[in-house]
């Protein structure tokens, strides 16, 4: 493409406000001299008085100034101040059974925090709290307590509240806890915009961009396949995969070590161990891959399954090309794509 084709389409992308451009591009507005992200709220400009650039750095050194509204030297939807407060509230006092007079102690407009968290996690700010409430009784239950213990544990004085909350939760009721996996899923923070991992205490279940098509039935199809429930939160896994994700993107790793909980077919999970097997800034077609694991005709198979796994940029199956030198499908989007293969070429040595 020509740098003309490519202003092109970055500028139909800006228009789109198309996620899957975060970290691709930065535009510069003329007229006003700020710089935005491409998906930025603010009215658009006509094309003749945006200048493309690769990074924020670019935008700053031909002197434009970082736009307030979409804040582009911050993480695409980078965690505001009041999640940020009304998190720590919530993890200070667990139990509590939030009300408008706390959200008035802190200062806060509770409508407000409903929005953003609702355009955040998915979900809003009180059943966040009644989430991580339930986290607590989940504990309570596994150690061995009784169902009556976690609930008056958790601020419940009616038992029949209780477990209808419970139920509507978890998925199941207290009695039937032990039967269940409980897994934990976090939003991070990454240079191509914001991704989700599902983890438990011993390793990564999911790991994709959150604007991905079809993300809900993903998790969905996880949570079924497992007989888990899956709650917002943390583990050690957690921590390790972000700090590796962060390495990676700043070019300093090339080979992820947090452990992976596969979840597939015999087959799929031979395509995906081979996946991991293509090295860091190279490339192969889905016809190499199929003879890899010595099935030559099978490589719509591979592509399947390719397409099936769940653990983005760990499991590289963003390595994958078609056989002309195209660049083919990517869960993520082409552009993420295309972004990862010339992130890893550049840093292979």
């Amino acid at each position: 493409m020509t740098a003309y084709e490519i202003d092109k389409e970055y500028y139909q992308a800006l228009l789109n406000k198309d996620s899957e451009y975060e970290g691709i591009f930065y535009v510069g507005v003329k007229t006003t001299g700020i710089f935005c992200r491409p998906t930025c709220p603010a009215r658009k400009p006509k094309f003749e008085n945006c200048e493309f650039f690769a990074t924020a750095q670019q935008a700053l050194l031909a002197s434009f100034r970082p736009c307030q509204r979409c804040r582009p030297l911050s993480h695409p939807n980078h965690v505001s101040a009041l999640i940020q407060t009304l998190v720590e509230a919530v993890e200070k006092n667990p139990e509590k059974r939030w009300k408008n007079k706390d959200f008035q102690e802190l200062s806060v407009d509770a409508s407000t925090a409903r929005r953003q968290f609702k355009k955040r996690f998915g979900m809003t700010f009180v059943e966040y709290a009644r989430a991580r409430r339930m986290g607590i009784a989940m504990k309570i239950i596994r150690e061995g307590k009784s169902v009556i213990e976690a609930q008056l544990d958790t601020g419940y004085e009616s038992s029949s509240g209780f477990r209808d909350a419970f139920s509507r939760i978890m998925g199941s009721a207290p009695t039937l806890l032990g039967q269940e996996i409980f897994l934990k899923a976090a939003w991070l923070d990454t240079k191509l915009g914001p991704m989700i991992a599902i983890v438990d205490d011993k390793g990564l279940y999911l790991l994709e961009f959150v604007d991905r098509r079809g993300l809900e039935r993903e998790i969905e199809r996880l949570r079924r396949r497992m007989h888990a429930t899956i709650l917002p939160g943390e583990t050690e896994i957690t921590s390790l995969i972000r700090k590796e994700l962060h390495q990676y993107f700043e070019g300093e790793l090339k080979e992820f070590k947090t452990p992976l909980h596969l979840i597939g077919s015999t087959f799929q999970k031979r395509v995906w161990e081979e996946l991991i097997h293509i090295q860091y800034g190279e490339t192969c077609s889905y016809i190499d891959l199929a003879l890899s694991i010595n099935k030559p005709s099978a490589f719509r198979a591979v592509a399947n399954a390719n397409g099936a796994n769940q653990i983005a940029i760990v499991i590289p199956c963003h390595r994958v090309i078609n056989r002309n030198v195209e660049f083919g499908g990517y869960g993520g989007g082409l552009v993420r794509k295309k972004w990862l293969i010339t992130h890893e070429q550049h840093n292979k040595y």
